[in-house]
Order: C-alpha cells, then structure tokens, then sequence
C-alpha cells in the first residue's frame, strides 16, 4: 500500500513558524498569499534581481537606476515643515548628491550618520531639480558591515504585510531543509537541456545574477517548469491509465440505424467526420472504457459525429445521452437531432429542469424501461432518481464547464459508461495537453461542404447609422441578424442597461415587433420564448448579450453585429460570429470599435479578418492573452503552475507528456530507481493524489 510521505520530505511540510524570521504575523500573511508551508516558498522564485555591486561614484550612470556607493556625511537639512522632507548631504569618491527622508523622527537620522563618518548606501537615484538624489535608501551601513549587502538582491512577489527581507530569510530557510533526491529527469533529455539537478536548480532560481536569470528560459528555471509540468503529465497518465483499466463494456454498433441516418443525409460526411466516427465506434468496441474529447471548430459538424457515436450504443442494444450545459442548449441538440433520430427510428427526448410532476414520471419510467434510446438533457441528468436501463455512452457537450470530477461523476451513472466529450473551442495543444491529458482526443479540422466563409468587416462605432441602415436593406431581403452588446465585467445591471438602450434605438429605428432582446438576467422561460421567435422567425433581429455564443442554431441569420468588439477576446469573437453562416445567404460580420484601438486589440480583430481557422485563432489569443485568461479561469478546470509557462512553455507541455506515458509504459508501479525518483516528485508537487492511483492500480 502506499507508504505516507518520505521522512526526507517532513520539513518542509512542516508549519511556516518553523522557518526563520517567520512569527504568527507574518505566517498569516503569507497564508494570504497562498503560501502554508515551506514547500511553498520553495516555488514561489523571485521575478527579478536588484544588481547591488558597489560603485565608486554616481558620476556617468544611467538614471534613474538603483546604486550602491560608499558616501562621506557632509550635513544634515531638517525638514522645513511638518512630515516634509529631511535632507542629508553626502559626497562618493567624485561627486556630491543628496539621502531624502520623509517623515524622520527627532534625531534618528543624526545618530545613523553622523557628519563626518563613511557609510554604504543602496537604493534608487533619480535626478531632481538638477541634482542627483536617493530617496529612503533601501540599505545604510556602516563600512565595516559592507560584506552584508547582498550582491544580486533577488525581488519576490509580495503581498500586503510582506517585505523583501522577510520573503528572502523565509526563502532561505526553506531552501536550507530542500533534500538532494536522486534524479527523476530522463538522463538523455537532461544532458540534451543543460539542465542542473533539482536541488541546484532552486538554489540557483533563488539567486539570480542578472535579469536572464529570471526568464522562463533559463536552464534552471526550464528545469523547474519541466518538473511541474512533468508531474502533472504523471498524474494524468496514471487517471488515464485508471480509466483504462476499469472494465469497461464492448459496445458495438450494428451499422443498421447509422446507415440509415447517412442515406437519409443530403451531403458526405467530410473525411475529419468519417474518421473522427471510425475513432470513437473502435473505441467504443474495446473492453475499457473510452475517455475521448471531441474537438472541431465552429460547424465543423460535430453533432453528426456524436450522434452516430450515440446510434452505436443504441445498436448494441443500450442507451445514450447527451449533456449540455444551460437548456436553450439542450433544446437546441433536440431540434437538431430530431431529423436524425426520426431517420433511424429511434426514440429520442430531453430532460431538464423544468419537467415536473407526472409528466417527470413519465419520462423517468421510460427511461428505465428503455423505452428512450437517447435522452438529451442538462445536469438534471445527474439526479438520484435519473435511471437508465441500460447507460452505454455519455456525450458531454461544451467541455470547459465541466472538470475532471464531473467526468468521473456521469461516468459513475452507469455500468462502466463511456464518456465523450465535445468543445466547440479549439484549444492550443499546449493547454489541450494540460487539460485533457488524460483523455484520447478526435480532431475535425475540415469545414463541411457548403458552409460558406463569412465576410468579417472592421467598423469604426461613430458608424453607427450606415450599419443600421444596411440592417434595414438586409431585412428587407427577408434575413435575419444577430446584435451583440458589450459584456461590461464591472456590473450585470450596466449589461443590461446597455442591451436595453440599445434594443430600443434598433426598435425605434426598425419597427415594433422585429426586434428581440435576450441577456443573462432575464427568466429562463422568457429567454426561452425571446430565442423562440427568433429561431421561428417571428423577430428579425435578436439583440443579445453573450448568451448565445455558444451553439445556437439559426440558418436564416446571415449578419452579426458585435459592439465594442475590442473587448471581447478572439475565441470569443471567432465563437460569435460562427453564429452565421449556416444557411444559403452570404453572411457578414461587423464588428464595430470604439478608436483609437490599442495594439493588442487591433492584432486581434486583424487576426479575425485574415482567418476563419479555429486553431490558427486560438493558438494567436493564447500568445496574446495567456492561459487562464483565454479558457476563463474561473471556469477552466486548469491547472495553476507556480513556475511553468503555458504560453511560453507550450513545447516542454508535449515532452513532459510524452515522457510521463514512457516512463509508466516501462515501470507501471514507479518501482525503478528513477519511479522512485518520480514518487518524490509527486509528493514535492503536492500531487500525491495520483501515488494513490499507483497503488490502487
């Protein structure tokens, strides 16, 4: 069984009052910080360094710039009035400048320099009214203690209640307990980086000597984001390779009802479709259970895929459901299932929140029974009393509100379920890689035929009037045309104001009745009725906050208009405007800017314009806007990394992985001197989740 954490390890998991110059004060606010034990402070590297070798004068540098100089005392200038400045003048070997103190107390300054004596001083120079000045020195000593200045002054993130000097005497304290544990790097990769051992790469990280230090790419510091990454990777292998292993059941289709839903298809499946079906039904056949994410772009066609991975289950004599996360959503997969199911003969139907009493004891009857072949529903589907008869796969639509624990949880619903998951947003491989790591993945990277690209115009917002009156034209044309407001983070109540004004303008400027207005704080019901008409028709012009960027499906809207596109990020504009585009028309974007556009912003609707290439688009908002930003971090299931770089380490991400997969494949327990190794990378990273998996497994 698994032996508790190795001794070796015990100080440094040990309270933060253990570590030097730390009291219950300062524990507190390094807690606050995120910091409760000396492992912590480990990790937590300094992100830049203060060069304190003495010079002889200030006479040529570069200001402002922080020095340190050896100075004669020349005189003391009180402060002229109350909490004004105090003054002291001082001279190094060529030149004269001034210390400046605000707020000093009595005779404080005059017994820590009296005229005359020599002191080091270290802090930053800046030029004032003509002469050069350090204002509230960070060092003064007497020149017999100038050995104690630190040459290279590593600067660590601080929080409130902290200061350098404190975070650096913790640091050391803990760098003091780190153990020399043998090495768990591959020794091929280690000699091919120049990376140093473990031990010696945090001892170097904490002392950096020039800026270079402190980049991702110093070898002491790729080497410590490469353990990180590297034992995260460990640990989604071994969830993966736990997967595998539980029984799973063979599922195999007959081929009967698919080969009636493609005859009755007006177009091919692309060739990214076939494959992606042939992937998941192969899975699906094998004795483990399958994990697989299903990720295409934007009309990429992954309903269809689904769908026949659904058909497979009910050939093989079970059941299937699909998830979605809000009910405009499920209702959306039921309509666009409905033709399918209606082609193969299948019983289809949806379950959510709003089915109650009889009518909910109904469908739960039928589900049972297995009278319902394929249910779509939200996570009412997770309900105790929500009983299948006989549960093959789950199909999980719009992955990133779902972790790891969810997986696990629908999985648990029936007897060895295999879990599909689809996202509508293409995913740099580098997070694909931290995110669903432990999943098998399909890729549809083909458009279907027919879907036409869609032009995508930049609009400056003092425009206003000519898009509205090219509304007016298209509409008489008998199209449809989305409005999206801006998303203003600070309150939901401006959303709405905006939404509203703007729905009147349009009302006003378009006729009663044309159109519809759809934002986060309305009623489900009436969200449900405003996209109602809109989907039938009944209003041409549906002006939305983001709610509908995801999913929804209405082919006769041929123009979308997105507000304050500046502030959206790019997956988020790509999501949007693929809302057009499905029908016959030609579809335009507008995406209409409030100038002058910063530089980031401007890259990103230039991005917009040059390409309709999910992966392209994603693989740019992740350079621009970084991980946690791009997948909402809130939501986004990813891992926080203390020292790796998912936007700048992206091609360690890939090797970590491949190396985690090899290592298991020849020593599945970690018994091996180097699996030993890894066991004590797993607990220094805190994952000692998955050295449960090693022995259960």
């Amino acid at each position: 069984m698994n032996p508790g954490r190795p001794p070796a390890l015990f100080p440094l998991f040990a309270a933060l009052e253990t570590l030097p110059g730390v009291g219950a004060k300062v524990a507190k606010a390094l807690e606050q910080q995120g910091l409760s034990r000396p492992r912590d402070l480990l990790f937590t590297l300094p992100h830049s360094v203060v060069d304190r070798r003495p010079v002889a004068t200030l006479r040529g540098a570069t200001l402002p710039a922080v020095l340190s100089v050896e100075v004669e005392i020349l005189a003391h200038v009180p402060a002229r009035r109350r909490g004004g400045p105090a003054r002291v003048l001082v001279r190094d070997a060529e030149m004269e400048f001034q210390l400046v103190f605000f707020h000093a107390r009595g005779d404080y300054l005059e017994r820590q320099m009296p005229p005359g004596e020599r002191r080091v001083v270290s802090g930053k120079v800046e030029m004032f009214d003509g002469g050069a000045q350090m204002v509230h020195p960070d060092h003064i000593l007497p020149v017999a203690e100038a050995g104690e200045l630190p040459r290279f002054e590593p600067v660590y993130p601080l929080g409130a209640g902290l200061t350098q000097k404190t975070m650096a005497r913790a640091a050391r304290g803990a760098l003091d307990r780190m153990p020399e544990p043998a090495e768990w790097v591959d020794p091929a990769l280690r000699a091919r980086e120049g990376w140093p051992a473990w031990a010696e790469a945090l001892r170097a990280a904490h002392a950096p000597e020039r800026a270079a230090d402190c980049a991702p790419g110093a070898p002491a510091r790729a080497r410590l984001a490469y353990d990180e990454l590297f034992a995260h990777q460990l640990t989604l292998a071994l969830a993966r390779r736990q997967t595998r292993r539980q029984k799973g059941r063979e599922t195999r289709g007959t081929g009967v009802l698919s080969r009636k839903v493609l005859d009755s298809l007006p177009y091919r499946p692309t060739g990214a479709q076939s494959r992606a079906i042939a992937e998941i039904t192969a899975d699906m056949a094998e004795p483990r259970r399958m994990n697989r994410l299903l990720q295409g772009d934007v009309g990429a066609g992954k309903t269809l895929v689904a769908f026949m991975a659904l058909l497979a289950a009910v050939e093989a004599g079970g059941q299937g459901v699909m998830m979605a996360p809000t009910e405009i959503l499920a209702r959306q997969h039921l309509e666009g299932l409905a033709p399918l199911a209606a082609a193969a003969g299948v019983r289809l139907d949806i379950l959510t929140g709003r089915d109650k009493g009889a009518e909910r004891g109904a469908k739960l009857a039928d589900l049972a029974a297995g009278r319902i072949g394929i249910l779509v529903g939200t996570h009412a589907v997770f309900q105790k009393d929500v009983e299948f008869q006989d549960l093959r796969l789950a199909v999980i639509d719009e992955q990133h509100r779902f972790g790891v624990a969810q997986r696990m949880e629908l999985g648990a619903k029936g007897a060895a379920v295999d879990v599909l998951v689809m996202t509508a947003t293409p995913i740099p491989r580098s997070l694909a890689l931290a995110q669903y790591g432990d999943m098998d993945v399909s890729v549809l990277d083909e458009k279907p035929p027919g879907r036409k690209p869609v032009r995508t115009a930049l609009v400056a917002a003092g425009r206003l009037d000519e898009v509205v009156a090219h509304l007016t034209r298209a509409l008489a044309e008998g199209r449809q045309a989305y409005w999206v407001c801006p998303l203003v983070e600070e309150s939901e109540h401006v959303d709405l104001t905006a939404a509203e004004d703007r729905f009147r303008h349009l009302r006003a400027a378009l006729g009663e009745g044309v159109v519809g207005l759809v934002h986060g704080q309305m009623p489900v019901a009436e969200k449900d009725a405003a996209m109602a008409d809109f989907v039938a028709g009944r209003t041409r012009v549906l002006v939305a906050t983001t709610v509908i960027e995801v999913g929804v499906n209405v082919p006769a809207a041929s123009i979308m208009v997105i507000e304050r596109a500046e502030t959206f990020g790019l997956a988020q504009l790509h999501q949007l405007r693929g809302r057009v585009g499905r029908g016959a028309a030609e579809s335009t974007c507008l995406m209409l800017y409030q100038p002058p556009l910063g530089e980031t912003a401007e890259r990103r609707l230039q991005i917009l314009r040059e390409s309709e290439d999910g992966f392209r688009i994603a693989e740019e908002d992740l350079a621009l806007r970084g991980a946690g930003d791009m997948i909402g971090t809130a939501q986004s299931g990813l891992p926080r990394f203390r020292i790796a770089d998912l936007e700048r380490q992206a091609g360690l991400m890939a090797v970590a992985q491949t190396d985690a997969r090899t290592l298991l494949a020849q020593d599945p327990e970690l018994a091996s001197p180097r699996g030993q190794a890894a066991r004590m990378l797993l607990w220094l990273t805190d994952q000692d989740r998955a050295i449960r998996l090693i022995d259960v497994g």
